[in-house]
């Protein structure tokens, strides 16, 4: 892990990292020395490791609580050169919503190979994180991603013992049945009821494909994009009680 830059700004150390070819950012409080718990959180399709709302999250977990958080760009995402399929997606995705057309297989698939890659670069990543001396190996782990991080993160999840707990939504496709029924940390899963790039039966039965003992889903009206504020202070609450209650 090479780090190539550092911000600090409201109390918050902003380092923007390499492992490879794989570009990502550590989140954590100015100044900060020891062990302490670490979230890995996912961004959405189209988005990047510094979406703003991933940099507040992150924000408030370091500074309120103490965490460390870290993000890497998914393949064809941020400052990974895209493939030809990937430049092609959004538009296929476009003309198939045009027409009314179902565009989860599409959408599992292609999210599907980007997965494929991504696990075993996270899985990379947490081994060099839990060598710095402001994380360590025996803090707590967390995993936090929508969307397309689902998609990465139930796999991730299911493969890597040292994630304790993990947030996942907007996502449900047979294709991630098997790796679901693996996680067995305590999840919180988050559906929108109007969701146009995930059918609502295809959501509700990947929760409950989980294998689980806790588990939590919060349903809300409206589409992919429009979550409300107020799942999002929830979500956090669930990493909380779990990271600090395991740390």
């Amino acid at each position: 892990m090479r780090f190539l830059s550092e911000t600090t700004s409201n109390g918050v150390s902003e380092r923007l990292f390499a492992l490879g070819d794989v570009p990502g950012v550590l989140w954590s409080p100015a100044g900060a020395t020891g062990g302490r718990p670490l979230v890995l959180m996912g961004h959405g399709g189209g988005w990047h490791k510094q979406a703003p709302g991933l940099v507040a999250r992150a924000g408030r977990l370091a500074v309120q609580y103490g965490f460390a958080v870290a993000a890497i760009d998914a393949p064809g995402h941020g400052e990974r050169p895209k493939s030809p399929q990937d430049e092609r997606f959004p538009a296929e995705i476009g003309e198939l919503l045009a027409t009314g057309e179902p565009v989860s297989p599409q959408v599992a698939r292609h999210t599907a190979a980007l997965a494929e890659r991504a696990v075993p670069e996270w899985r990379a990543v947490l081994d060099a994180l839990q060598e710095l001396d402001g994380i360590g190996a025996d803090g707590p782990v967390g995993y936090w991603g929508l969307s397309l991080a689902s998609v990465i993160g139930i796999p991730l999840v299911a493969a890597e013992s040292r994630i304790g707990a993990a947030v996942f939504g907007l996502a449900g496709h047979e294709s991630l049945a098997g790796a679901a029924a693996a996680v067995t940390v305590p999840v919180a899963f988050l559906l929108q009821w109007d969701d146009e790039l995930v059918p609502r039966e295809a959501g509700l039965a990947l929760f409950d494909t989980f294998g689980s003992r806790e588990k939590t889903l919060h349903a809300n009206p409206g589409g992919h994009l429009e979550l409300p504020a107020h799942e999002e202070e929830g979500a956090e609450r669930f990493v909380l009680r779990h990271l600090l209650g395991a740390g």
